[in-house]
């Protein structure tokens, strides 16, 4: 198949140089193996952002930064305007070395450190001992004891608040032991009888280990020796296989549990409450939904309420719910109904006052906004923000002064809806808003414990970090450490530039990054290759500021443009109508839209050949790729489709029910007493790209990972199986070692497969196939 391929590829080249359309292009491979340095240089530890570390529940703060000079740690007071070295490197590492006798590099040396309560004494793990040093007097001076880390208590050991007891899972059940170090007794205390595999408190294949282990979603209820356990009961959920052909001596079978879309039996879940002190484990009544999803959102500090949130199996209605700790009594204090589906990703629900009141985003007027309740009544106080755009993230929340602060998108007139704009909003006013960031860029803000200042980091795709300290009115009063860029430039690399274009409906702005070589020339003209994700709840369009972004970066290097760009049903960010555009239409509703942008590129840009188009993704980008050239097999010439989920029908539960839709059909039997019952059944409404191999024409390129459990290669395989049986030409590589993301060495495999494969066939030139000095540059 392939040596067909190849014959045909090399006619075609000879036929394009001929008919002197346009001077071959020869595929770039030096400059792209050059910019993977930007992977393993040392200039990719430069730092970009300042990332603070607020001192104590102070406003003042310190960062570490990194530029070729080396690692700097500095000290900020934002009151006094004051920035310094928090200690000079050379100089503190020679009083260390006066204590060891030893020698050490001021370069880039990584303190290990904390303030002591003076705010002005950092207690120092160096080298295996203990310092105190002051950064006032730069006096320092080692202690007596030694650093104890091999006897540390292992992360998953959860104590009661008192400290008494220790909970943990063994075998599949719950268990509890004393603490001897409080005089405890140490014999352990089984808590539950009925656990088993698939219906576990361990972390997967724990369970079938001896020994004690963390106890899977188990947590202490403060001041009290009670606890609450989430429990899955995977019993019913049918099982899926991998064959590992590496294994020793012999293949493997892999077995593991999957929920498919429209499957009878999935995940039921339990929400347990235990007693150390009585040794009873209660199951509370917490269902209203058959299939429902659960999880816990808050304990009050008083460990008087638990408040977990319900979702249907169908996600169009979710409750946030209450529990009574002493009374195990279930109250719904919040019910929410959405159409299509509820939005899970920017989900957002915040505990004000220990419980008392209630932060919750919802989209029911169509745009993501936050409302107010009181949770003993359940009674919306205040719709807090409002308006045709979409309030994100909260970042922080200050009850005392009734306000909080949130990022937000699509609000500013002239400004990318994309960008994470902050603001200060009243709990009690509603309309009361600040915009604190005014710059067009995307900004990452930290707010100060008294909420006086703010340190944001904004920047774009082509604009580098700018660090600064605001005050609580969003006036920049300190400008911080720039990047250092020059080695960066020095080896060639140029930003990304992001742009703009209608979607298929003529109407909606999309928005997108363009990748161009280090060597660009506007008077050539370059194939132009979409890098695709379908969301449907994020999309992979860069804002921030980023100097590698990879497989975009490097395959621009070769001769290629290269694009991403959102489109109608990639993100919640733009609000619901956009984010829900594709429900009940999986397959295809990115397609037009991806068309249409390189259209209008092509248009906008003569440097770009609309003849010559490739496309490629992973996972969700896989199926959208394979999708896209078998629609348009007269557009797209050449596509990567990298673990794509392809058959739908053999997919998650969660991620085809929720954004595609799910039928749910009720049926009321009566049994022999008379006594009426409810069945449900449920059905999904998707198509797999096997129904459109009859359009495609050329140029796909499907990989996929042998032990890959979130898209099963069956997946693939279905579909090559669809195209041999087509009679479609087509190629295919399985990755034996690869899970569903690509690492090491078969990374470095598909990633030049993919090179030469749109090398092949946007380029015409095949060279990276056959010829030996175009190859040493490729890694070995």
């Amino acid at each position: 198949m392939k040596h067909v391929l190849f014959t045909y590829l090399s006619l075609v080249a000879v036929v394009f140089s001929a008919g002197n359309v346009r001077a071959q292009q020869k595929a770039n491979y030096q400059l792209a193996e050059k910019f993977r340095l930007l992977e393993k240089n040392p200039i990719t530890k430069y730092s970009t952002e300042v990332r603070p570390i607020f001192i104590n529940n102070t406003d003042c703060f310190y960062y570490t930064f990194m530029t070729r000079e080396g690692r700097k740690y500095y000290y900020v007071n934002p009151k006094k305007k004051e920035r310094r070295l928090l200690f000079d490197n050379a100089e503190l590492l020679s009083k260390i070395s006066a204590y060891t006798k030893k020698a050490y590099s001021p370069v880039d040396p990584y303190f290990s450190f904390k303030f002591e309560k003076d705010n002005e004494t950092i207690r120092l793990d160096f080298d295996h001992d203990y310092y105190t040093y002051n950064i006032h007097t730069k006096e320092l001076k080692k202690l007596d004891e030694k650093p104890v880390y091999e006897n540390a208590d292992p992360y998953w050991m959860k104590y009661s608040p008192d400290s008494l007891f220790m909970l943990y899972a063994s075998r599949d059940n719950l268990y509890f032991v004393g603490n001897p170090k409080k005089g405890q007794d140490t014999i352990p205390v089984r808590l539950t009888m009925d656990g088993g595999p698939d219906y576990t408190f361990n972390r997967e294949d724990e369970g079938k280990l001896e020994g004690r282990f963390g106890a899977e979603e188990a947590r202490w209820i403060p001041g009290t020796h009670r606890f609450y356990a989430i429990r899955e009961d995977n019993r019913k959920v049918r099982e899926q296989w991998l064959i590992n052909s590496l294994g020793t001596p012999f293949p493997e079978l892999v077995t593991y549990k999957a929920e498919l879309a429209g499957d009878k039996n999935v995940t039921q879940y339990e929400l347990l409450l235990g007693d150390v002190d009585t040794r009873e484990v209660k199951k509370l009544d917490i269902n209203r939904w058959p299939d429902q999803y659960i999880d816990v959102l808050y304990v009050t500090k008083s460990g008087k309420y638990i408040y977990f949130q319900r979702y249907n199996r169908p996600w169009n209605q979710a409750d946030i719910c209450e529990v009574d700790v002493a009374t195990g009594k279930v109250r719904t204090v919040i019910h929410e109904e959405n159409k299509p589906y509820l939005d899970y990703q920017m989900r957002s629900v915040s505990f004000l006052n220990d419980g008392k009141e209630i932060l919750f985003r919802s989209e029911r007027n169509g745009w993501g906004h936050y409302y107010l309740y009181d949770t003993a009544t359940g009674k919306l106080k205040n719709q807090v923000t409002d308006g045709t755009w979409v309030a994100g993230p909260v970042v922080k929340i200050d009850t005392l002064g009734r306000k909080f602060y949130f990022y937000g998108y699509g609000r500013e007139k002239g400004v990318d809806p994309y960008y994470y704009m902050f603001y200060e909003a009243s709990l009690d006013h509603p309309g009361k808003l600040r915009l604190l960031t005014p710059e067009n860029a995307t900004h990452t803000v930290s707010v100060s414990p008294s909420h006086r200042y703010m340190v944001d980091a904004y920047s774009t795709v082509s604009q580098v970090p700018v660090n600064v300290v605001r005050n609580r009115n969003g006036k920049v009063i300190m400008t911080l450490d720039k990047a250092d860029m020059q080695p960066v430039y020095d080896l060639g690399w140029k930003a990304p530039e992001r742009f703009k274009v209608k979607a298929a409906d003529g109407v909606t702005d999309l928005y997108g990054v363009m990748w161009k070589p280090a060597d660009f020339d506007s008077t050539k003209v370059y194939p132009i290759i979409s890098n695709v994700y379908p969301g449907p709840f994020f999309e992979y369009v860069p804002t921030r500021f980023t100097i590698n972004d990879s497989y975009n970066t490097r395959l621009a290097q070769l001769g290629f443009i290269v694009i991403t760009v959102g489109h109608r049903g990639g993100t919640p960010m733009r609000g619901k109508a956009y984010h829900t555009y594709g429900y009940g239409n999986q397959r295809d509703y990115p397609l037009a839209d991806d068309k249409y942008a390189i259209e209008q590129l092509a248009q906008r840009y003569s440097f770009i050949d609309i003849k010559r188009v490739g496309i490629y993704g992973h996972s969700g980008g896989g199926f959208m790729s394979a999708s896209a050239i078998c629609t348009y097999p007269d557009f797209y010439s050449a596509a990567v489709s990298s673990a794509g989920n392809h058959d739908n029908r053999i997919y998650n539960k969660g991620w085809v029910e929720i954004h595609f839709g799910v039928d749910e059909r009720i049926k009321t039997v009566k049994d022999s007493l008379g006594v009426e019952h409810k069945t449900y059944t449920y059905s999904v409404r998707t198509r797999p790209n096997q129904d459109l191999v009859k359009n495609y024409k050329h140029g796909l390129l499907l990989f996929t990972g042998a032990m890959d459990q979130t898209v099963n290669p069956a997946h693939t395989l279905r579909l090559a199986s669809a195209l041999i049986k087509a009679k479609k030409d087509f190629g295919m590589y399985v990755l034996p070692e690869s899970t569903h993301g690509f690492f090491g060495k078969s990374e470095e495999f598909f990633e030049h497969e993919m090179w030469r494969h749109f090398s092949r066939l946007l380029l015409h030139d095949n060279s990276g196939d056959f010829d030996v000095e175009l190859n040493r540059y490729m890694v070995k």
